[in-house]
Order: structure tokens, then sequence, then C-alpha cells
């Protein structure tokens, strides 16, 4: 019963996953070749809120649910560690249609296909993991 709030969540934002067409490949495909503004939108709203966010969490010292103190700890900017990431995820993103937030909205929507492209996300989380030491970070 305590992880109801985390269920509800989840099923909010595959309601604003499904109506804003996140979910869509022609969406999806639609912003890879540059013919729709809506993605980036949606996007950017993201990057927006989350900066807003970051900074009150920064501003007022807010604590985890677990009310220990929230650690931030900056990156260092790599170029190329950002431009292999950002390539390898654009093409599994573009090949397949969906991003990780989309991809649990498609199943519940019935999508049983996505479960291949689940299944691949994990596993190729699983890899990471274990060549992590060996990619330069």
């Amino acid at each position: 019963m305590k992880q109801i709030k985390f269920l509800l969540i989840g099923i909010l934002f595959g309601i604003v996953m499904t109506k804003s067409e996140a979910v869509s490949w022609f969406r999806i495909q639609e912003m890879f070749r540059f013919d729709s503004f809506q993605m980036y939108g949606i996007i950017g709203s993201a990057v927006v809120a989350g900066i807003i966010v970051v900074n009150i969490l920064k501003r007022y010292q807010i604590k985890t649910i677990e009310r220990k103190e929230l650690k931030l700890i900056p990156k260092e900017f790599s170029i190329p560690r950002y431009l292999f990431g950002g390539i390898i995820f654009g093409l599994g993103w573009s090949i397949t249609g969906a991003c990780p937030g989309p991809m649990f909205t498609l199943l519940g929507h019935g999508i049983l296909s996505i479960l291949v492209v689940i299944f691949s996300s994990i596993l190729g989380t699983f890899v990471y993991g274990i060549i992590k030491s060996k990619l330069p970070h």
C-alpha cells in the first residue's frame, strides 16, 4: 500500500505520454526527419521543468524520501562520452521508435512487440554494466 503513489505517478506519466502523442512511432520519426516540432517541444518542456526542479532542490536543500541529504555531484564534461552515448541512444530510439519512457506506456497499450525493445534495453544495460570499466569515462 505504501508504494501505491509510485503506481499512480506511473499511470499519470502514461496518460501524459499518450495524450502528448510521445508514444507514437510516427511522431518520433517526424522528429528525426525534422518534419515536426512537437517532440522537440515535449523534450524541451521536460528539460526546462528538470532545470527548475533541480534548482528548487538545491536552493531549499530538500531531502530524499528517506530523509537523507540529496547529493548532486557534477560530472566532467567529455565530448567523446556524450557524442558516442548520444549516437547509440539516438540510433536505438530512431530504429525502434521508442525511447525508455514510452516503452512501458506502449506495453500498457497492449503493443506486445515492445517486449523485444524492453528486453534489448535491459540486456544493453546489463552489458554496459559489465564493460563499463573498459569504456572512456
